[in-house]
């Protein structure tokens, strides 16, 4: 049985739909991407899970149980902008969240000691959150998110805000926490999709595009493909548009001298492209082929 089971699912603000008619269900001790673009509902749907927002039509069920039963105390919450008090210090904080959570005295600072040495914030943990770094702060945020020990753990966006060097940090957070916990995270960045989960729902406006475990929808959607860049010259654009019409090629996707070509047969239109390419002058500065990606399934979907 599912952990989680969403049905039909609908929210909407102001009559305006922001949701709408969701389903999916999620198994203990998965990582699940819920993808899509901003304004897809993400956020929306993240909140409804979490208890924050009310749903304005259909169901949620956790664990087994009745729809409509509380399940907050089971849950870790990270918001895409967590707030939080800067005048505490790091070890306050996670203590005042394990207290929150209905720990006693002597569990929480058990729990928050631990949890900020796993979030790499023990040495900061007398400093005054004022003071921390961008990526410190979301490691605190995923600290207060996991000082309970949680059964789900919702993220929003958890690194969309970071630096290099902290998105590396968090998403290294990121795979340890799954080994342990079922977790769901937003995201726009296909790449921290591809690395960490097992399945992905993809949205978009509001609706759920596509959705399944990651290997099958590569599976599934997997399709010879060449991506190519060219100079931005006329002859290289008028090039680009002409290959549409090529027997080979059954999908094109064309924008600013990039081009990701769908085709029947991927050495045919190597060959082809290349040999063009040279007798035209067209200055190439990417060609590769291969097999279309994740990416290109939610540009696809995106673009509908």
């Amino acid at each position: 049985m599912p952990l989680l089971m969403v049905k039909d699912l609908h929210k909407s603000f102001k009559g305006h739909p922001s949701v709408n008619g969701i389903s999916f269900g999620i198994e203990a001790g998965r990582c699940v991407a819920l993808l899509g673009p901003n304004g897809a509902g993400k956020t929306t749907t993240l909140r409804m899970l979490a208890g924050l927002l009310p749903q304005t039509a259909g169901t949620i069920t956790f664990g087994g149980g009745s729809p409509g039963t509380d399940y907050r105390q089971y849950l870790g919450y990270l918001p895409q902008a967590p707030a939080f008090y800067n005048w505490m210090s790091g070890h306050e904080y996670i203590l005042f969240a394990a207290r929150m959570s209905g720990m006693n005295a002597r569990e929480a600072a058990a729990a928050s000691g631990a949890v900020l040495e796993r979030v790499g914030l023990g040495s900061a943990a007398r400093r005054r959150i004022g003071g921390y770094s961008g990526g410190m702060k979301q490691r605190l945020g995923l600290g207060q998110a996991l000082v309970h020990r949680p059964r789900l753990l919702l993220l929003d966006e958890p690194v969309s805000a970071l630096d290099p060097i902290g998105r590396r940090e968090v998403m290294e957070l990121l795979r340890d926490i799954r080994e342990e916990t079922t977790v769901i995270f937003s995201t726009h960045v296909l790449h921290d999709a591809e690395e960490i989960c097992d399945d992905v729902v993809l949205m978009n406006k509001g609706t759920i595009a596509v959705q399944g475990t990651l290997s099958s929808l590569r599976a599934e959607y997997s399709l010879p493909v060449i991506r190519l860049t060219t100079g931005k010259e006329d002859s290289a654009i008028r090039w680009l548009e002409a290959l549409r019409h090529k027997d080979f090629i059954e999908e094109a996707l064309i924008s600013d001298g990039k081009a990701v070509f769908n085709v029947t047969d991927v050495e045919l239109a190597r060959r082809t492209l290349l040999q063009e390419a040279v007798e035209l002058d067209i200055p190439l500065l990417q060609f590769e082929a291969g097999s279309s990606t994740l990416e290109d399934l939610f540009m696809k979907v995106v673009g509908t």
